[in-house]
């Protein structure tokens, strides 16, 4: 019996996802699975495939969102579930793309971190404490920070 459930579990693990380490960060595991299953044809032709999928997942968040009301600190099963697949969708975006996406999300922490000690740092200037300021003042020297440095757009 033992020996029947080995082999069962043996199957289970074949075929073309077999062998990634489940060790591996989340990040890089969902590039991966995306990156083998590509390997084998299970790809779309070009970059509006990845992107559509992303504007789909976006959707379905949104949905879940109208539909749970929830508060953003307890999200339910089917907002973690949403997240999740549109991070999955994502990554497969920037695998598309020959974007590592760990790279660019720690690009992207860099950049939230310097903009944001330059926040604290126009605040302490102009006698702001942080905690206090309201949002639309905090948005304000974001903006200021932002131009600063030469940023586009808008990111709060």
């Amino acid at each position: 019996m033992a020996k029947r459930n080995k082999k069962r579990e043996r199957g289970a693990r074949s075929g073309t996802l077999r062998g990634l380490p489940h060790s591996l960060p989340s990040l890089e595991m969902a590039y991966r699975l995306q990156e083998r299953a590509a390997g084998v044809g299970f790809d779309w032709p070009d970059t509006r495939g990845p992107l559509d999928k992303v504007r789909e997942e976006l959707r379905e968040l949104e949905a879940e969102l109208s539909a749970e009301r929830t508060a953003p600190r307890s999200p339910l099963p089917g907002i973690k579930e949403e997240i999740g697949d549109l991070l999955f969708a994502v990554v497969n975006l920037s695998r598309k793309l020959a974007v590592d996406p760990g790279a660019a999300l720690e690009r992207a922490n860099d950049k939230f971190t310097r903009r944001f000690e330059g926040i604290e740092r126009l605040a302490h200037e102009r006698g702001l404490q942080l905690g206090r300021a309201s949002l639309e003042e905090l948005d304000r020297l974001w903006d200021e920070t932002k131009a600063a440095e030469g940023g586009h757009g808008h990111s709060l």
